[in-house]
């Protein structure tokens, strides 16, 4: 079992913690010898799952956290000393390292990244040619690190350099060609504006290296320049500042489309010519649109939180299926996974949050490859003499959304939490209220009252001590009248250890 210390850096299927001094007074964990450690666990891991350590292939990348170059050292002094050749590929994207097992080739990949975190934070997620590894196997990582097993020392180790995001970088640009097919194929986005905020994360390439070379005028880009202090604003496509930037940059260089990419790359969002986001059940509407042009009748999977409207569209404008599961995007892909292995074709995964993975793409969380397909998407919709907005017409969104968060006091949180959303179920039905048949996290209620014409969902955060609770109407006002009806379950079922504070009425 996990000691406390260990326990901490566990974050679902990703290893965090604070990697710097901080004004939070939060204690530095990924300290070298913890990363150290980490080396040789995973090396461990590799021994037990691939049957190899000494003479292995490892591919390491980064992030531009101020950090990030440090963990990077200590983990090849590990790996080299244990005979692993290293391809160093500095600065890279998270999705890139996973493309690097395939491309270069080699038995595994470790990039270096707390995605949208705080700029003292940092991490480490690790891939195979499966994608990347899951929660049991951190967890494994994580018990050979506190117990300081790894492999004996090997000759033969080395760190070589690699540009493998030169590679990457090549390989959306041909996609973007094949999937435009203009007559200067070479140049498919000439005449194309489009602006990039990489919020001073790893995304800038994405304007230099692959949207400029295919002719787009991208000088309306915000903060491509790596800088791990993140100075304008955190890389998050979830994040109002980050948005608000975007669509800044939009109208103000006149540009045709935005995107935006989280600080390493694994999510994405994007702006329409009017400034306008696309982002959330819009991102995910037309992620859908474009997954299933080319898998007609299939099934999308989403987070729990998408919109009644979204299902609308997906079922009866695109003729495909709506599956929602729980938050996670590891939750999401490996559901679109277990349903692709039980017969039902199943092209898309997506989180409002902006992770999305098409299984054309390995189902890879991947924000450039889906900003890619966006692109591509309106370049042949522009030959058409249409807008994405034509894509979206039919899409209908709520009128009114709120989010409030509720914390859970108890030591044993998820108990506690599983516990009050079961009380929540047992008041539902007592009431007569419809609950969601096809929800898979925690308890959605749905009200067709004209006055109403919403749903609220209440479920257990994926890490935290949290009890988020969604609420959304198609009605002015109707958020705050369903929220009246929640409000009296946490009179009639008050939990001393559950804080309803936050809520407003």
């Amino acid at each position: 079992m996990l000691e406390a210390f260990w326990k901490s850096l566990k974050s679902g299927t990703d290893i965090r913690g604070a990697a710097m001094e901080n004004d939070l007074g939060e204690p530095v964990r990924l300290t070298d010898e913890a990363v150290r450690r980490m080396a040789g666990g995973f090396l461990c891991w590799m021994q037990e799952h691939l049957g190899l350590a000494a003479g292995a292939k490892i591919a390491l990348g980064h992030d531009s956290r101020l950090s990030g170059e440090r963990i990077a050292d200590a983990l090849a002094d590990v790996f080299v000393k244990k005979g692993v050749t290293v391809y160093d590929c500095g600065l890279a994207s998270t999705p890139s390292m996973f493309m690097a097992v395939l491309d270069l080739p080699c038995d595994a990949a470790v990039q270096i990244t707390a995605s949208h975190h705080p700029w003292h934070r940092n991490g480490l997620k690790f891939f195979t040619k499966d994608g990347g590894l899951d929660a049991p196997d951190i967890e494994e990582i994580l018990t050979a690190a506190q117990e300081e097993r790894a492999p004996a020392d090997a000759e033969g180790g080395s760190r070589v350099p690699s540009d493998h995001m030169t590679t990457y970088a090549a390989h959306l640009r041909d996609i973007i060609c094949r999937g435009v097919n203009a007559e200067d194929y070479e140049h498919p986005l000439k005449g194309f504006k489009i602006a990039v905020d990489a919020g001073n994360g790893a995304g800038g390439f994405y304007a230099t290296e692959v949207l400029r070379p295919l002719g787009a005028d991208v000088s309306g880009s915000r903060y491509l320049e790596p800088d791990g202090r993140f100075p304008n604003h955190i890389p998050n496509p979830e994040d109002e500042t980050a948005m608000r930037s975007i669509c800044e940059a939009v109208r103000e260089s006149g540009s045709d489309l935005g995107v935006i990419f989280d600080t390493d790359v694994d999510r994405g969002g994007a702006v329409d010519a009017r400034g306008e986001e696309i982002n959330r059940n819009r991102l995910v509407a037309l992620a859908s649109a474009i997954a299933l042009e080319n898998a007609p009748g299939g099934t999308i999977v989403t987070d729990s939180i998408t919109s009644d409207g979204l299902k609308i569209f997906i079922e009866e404008t695109l003729g495909g299926r709506h599956h929602r599961f729980k938050r996670g995007y590891k939750n999401v892909i490996n559901e679109a996974i277990r349903l692709n292995q039980e017969g039902i074709d199943c092209p898309l995964a997506i989180e409002t949050s902006g992770h999305a993975a098409l299984r054309e793409n390995y189902f890879l969380d991947d924000g450039a490859y889906l900003c890619t397909r966006i692109i591509i998407k309106a370049a042949v919709l522009r030959r058409e003499g249409k807008t994405i907005d034509t894509l979206l017409a039919d899409l209908r969104e709520p009128v009114e959304a709120a989010e409030y968060r509720l914390k859970i006091k108890a030591e044993d949180f998820r108990a506690c939490g599983g516990a009050w959303i079961e009380a929540l179920e047992a008041y539902a039905k007592q009431q007569g209220w419809a609950i969601a048949p096809d929800n898979r996290e925690g308890i959605r209620v749905s009200f067709t009252e004209p006055e109403l014409r919403g749903w609220f969902l209440l479920r257990l955060s994926v890490h935290d001590p949290i009890l988020p609770l969604n609420v959304e109407s198609d009605v002015a006002g109707g958020v705050e009248k369903i929220l009246a009806k929640f409000v009296a379950f946490v009179r009639d079922c008050p939990c001393e250890d559950i804080d309803a504070s936050v809520l407003p009425c």
